[in-house]
């Protein structure tokens, strides 16, 4: 899925700066947050109900995570993903399971495709990624046909409900900033709503989605965590004993059977619109 860099660029930090969010390693992110992906995106597709046929556009698809599940799932007529990272690319680009899509390195406020192309427009894990949410939801309205779907779906951030939200909770009962997305404010379900009702799309309907991934053990969790969103650059920068402090915290606060296994939880709200026929 998407990222800072995957939609704005390689961005610039100075010494005194916290670590941006980068996802620039398609292998890592897969077994970081792509399986979460893949959870939310399954019921998300199951939900949208789409017809068969529709011409994609997956936009920050990132490695491929959801476009897998779009090429598998929904028999569509053709998908196209972009996404400037090409370290995601080059993972998705061999994904057995998204065979047919074309990727191609773009900026999600500036897709390179003509107006009403696509049938269906989605972001999936993105639009908080965005500098400008409203300029990346107008681009996908304006590649999507009249009549045509423009959906979403991200964790919600100020509720804090991404699966990684222990340890960033952690880190600031230590008096640290973790890395956070440019634009997670647009990711609770008020905002989300105004931003797509604000492009002028239509018939929005609104979800959440619970899911659940488990781990044999907290340190399969913590390794996975570490993965993803800035928290290993981060993690990595903290004496031993602030970090040994984080784990405890985090520990303290997940679900973990008798036999150590860990449970993780994330929660994403996700939303649909229609471009309206006259727009």
């Amino acid at each position: 899925m998407g990222s800072l860099r995957s939609i704005a660029g390689e961005p610039r930090m100075s010494a005194m700066t916290e670590p941006a969010i980068t996802f620039s390693d398609g292998e890592s992110y897969e077994y970081g947050m792509g399986v979460y992906s893949r959870l939310v995106g399954t019921v998300f597709l199951n939900w949208l109900a789409p017809p068969p046929g529709l011409r994609w556009i997956d936009v920050g698809c990132g490695n491929g995570a959801f476009t897998e599940l779009l090429c598998q799932r929904v028999a569509p007529a053709e998908v196209q993903a972009v996404d400037p990272s090409e370290g995601q690319l080059a993972f998705a680009r061999v994904r057995a399971g998204a065979a047919g899509a074309l990727f191609h390195q773009a900026d999600a406020m500036a897709l390179p495709f003509e107006a009403a192309r696509f049938d269906a427009a989605v972001m999936a894990l993105v639009l908080f990624f965005v500098p400008d949410p409203a300029r990346g939801i107008a681009e996908m309205m304006r590649v999507v046909r009249p009549g045509g779907l423009v959906s979403a779906y991200v964790w919600d951030v100020p509720r804090g409900t991404a699966p990684t939200s222990l340890i960033r909770r952690a880190l600031t009962e230590n008096g640290i900033k973790s890395p956070a997305p440019p634009s997670a404010a647009v990711s609770a379900m008020p905002a989300l709503t105004a931003a797509f009702s604000e492009a002028g799309l239509v018939s929005l309907e609104t979800r959440e989605i619970a899911v659940e991934r488990s781990f044999p053990d907290f340190e399969a969790y913590w390794q996975a965590s570490l993965m993803t969103g800035g928290l290993g650059e981060r993690i990595a920068t903290l004496p031993a004993s602030v970090v040994d402090d984080v784990r405890a915290h985090t520990r303290a606060h997940l679900r973990i059977g008798p036999d150590g296994a860990v449970i993780a939880t994330g929660i994403a709200n996700a939303l649909k619109g229609v471009r309206p026929l006259d727009g």
